[in-house]
């Protein structure tokens, strides 16, 4: 088992920046990507950033390209999405989920088996 605890989230002005953090414990080495992923009232969950973590490899939805960034520290075994310029539109509840995938699958929901209680982001015109 792989436990998740996000922080970080808050409700700021559109334009803002808030970081998330998610921190990992438990049987970790079973897992080889964190992901971040949000699901907005009404809508889908929707995959935002994930990174494998043994190489660094990130990748971003091409809605938050250029504006998040998701990183991940190996010794505290934290994973964190700075969020830049953010928009009403980003405005949902964001979950930290970790599992294993391949390059191509990195933002799939299906490769993910552990998932965090969400924090909710809250982005005002």
């Amino acid at each position: 088992q792989v436990q998740m605890v996000e922080s970080g989230g808050g409700s700021v002005q559109a334009g803002g920046s808030l970081r998330l953090s998610c921190a990992a414990s438990g049987y970790t080495s079973s897992t080889n990507c964190m992901g971040w992923f949000r699901q907005a009232p009404g809508k889908e969950r929707e995959g935002v950033a994930a990174i494998y973590t043994r190489y660094g490899i990130t990748k971003h939805a091409e809605s938050v390209k250029g504006r998040f960034t998701i990183s991940h520290d190996n010794a505290k075994n934290t994973t964190y999405l700075q969020m830049n310029s953010l928009k009403p539109e980003d405005t949902a509840m964001y979950y930290c989920a970790a599992g294993r995938c391949t390059v191509t699958t990195m933002i799939n929901i299906g490769a993910y088996s552990y998932w965090g209680q969400g924090t909710q982001v809250t982005v005002s015109s």
